[in-house]
């Protein structure tokens, strides 16, 4: 096995180019849509602060530099709310700018994850990493990046997590095939299909936008061919680690997540997850909630 070395640096790729929300993310990135008044990628960000992971790589692109703008100090702006005594919005500005120590690449052409995810070798070097999908968002409530980094520590290897769908679902995701272990939320996977037919999956447990990798898997995505949609898919070479030996860097656990996920790769699911966010505010609760109900009774919904 691997020198078991501590997992202390999260990358974030941000790059994809956000069709789905057009012409909205034309100008705009979508990792910067806000859910309420916060922008996705915040949230991403804290989650990896809160699981210890202070030391923060962003995978960019072009038009991605309003996300280096959301992070960096903005001192007229903080002076401007200093002068008006309005403390609170200074604290909620300055919080961005003090989260982490966040760096920047950007990743030249759009070649898919793997790709995004190996141009993370140099600042990462010889060891593991966590990767957060920035439009995959995992509540506060349930640590679980903090499992994953834990099950990384007593397994080594890599370790991914796993949701349960329905069958029609497993389409849109990488899919793994596992083996029970002795933990009733950890499992062995033996093969990862990315994006299978309902038919052809191996499982319904499907990977979320939450990874902790060997330093061996960058090794793994220079060998690996495009796949899926002609991209360098972080799927397939997490399938050739889970058939190589510990010893160099291979394996693959996943952890069985159960908690609270918002999805916000998409229109339908992001304004799910507004709604959730919004009814759950202390500040807008009161409000929103009763508008709530009535708009979806009077909608007939």
């Amino acid at each position: 096995m691997t020198e078991m070395k501590p997992v202390s640096k999260a990358v974030v790729p941000a790059a994809g180019l956000g069709t789905r929300f057009l012409p909205a993310t034309k100008a705009t990135p979508k990792e910067m849509l806000p859910i309420v008044d916060k922008p996705a990628i915040q949230y991403v960000v804290e989650e990896a602060v809160a699981a210890g992971l202070t030391d923060v790589l962003m995978i960019t692109g072009r038009s991605k530099r309003s996300i280096e703008d959301h992070f960096d100090r903005v001192y007229e702006l903080e002076e401007a709310l200093d002068a008006k005594g309005d403390t609170e919005r200074l604290a909620a500005v300055r919080e961005s700018s003090e989260l982490a120590n966040i760096h920047y690449v950007r990743q030249g052409d759009p070649k898919g994850l793997g790709h995004a995810v190996s141009c993370a070798r140099a600042h990462v070097g010889n060891e593991p990493f966590a990767v957060l999908l920035g439009d995959d968002m995992i509540d506060e409530r349930d640590p679980l990046l903090t499992r994953m980094i834990e099950v990384r520590r007593r397994h080594g290897g890599s370790v991914v997590a796993l949701m349960e769908v329905e069958p029609d679902q497993v389409s849109a995701y990488g899919c793994a095939a596992i083996e029970a272990t002795e933990e009733d939320d950890v499992v062995r996977i033996t093969d990862l299909v990315e994006k299978p037919a309902p038919e052809d999956a191996p499982s319904r447990w499907i990977i979320i936008g939450r990874y902790i990798c060997d330093p061996a898997v960058f090794a793994v995505l220079e060998e690996t061919p495009p796949g899926r949609g002609g991209e360098i898919q972080l799927t397939d070479a997490l399938r050739t680690l889970a058939g190589m030996p510990a010893e160099q860097g291979g394996g693959v656990h996943g952890v069985l997540f159960r908690g609270r996920r918002y999805d916000t790769g998409n229109k339908l699911e992001y304004l799910r997850t507004l709604v959730q966010f919004a009814s759950e505010r202390p500040d807008l609760a009161p409000e929103f909630m009763p508008w709530l109900r009535e708009f979806v009774n009077k909608h007939g919904a």
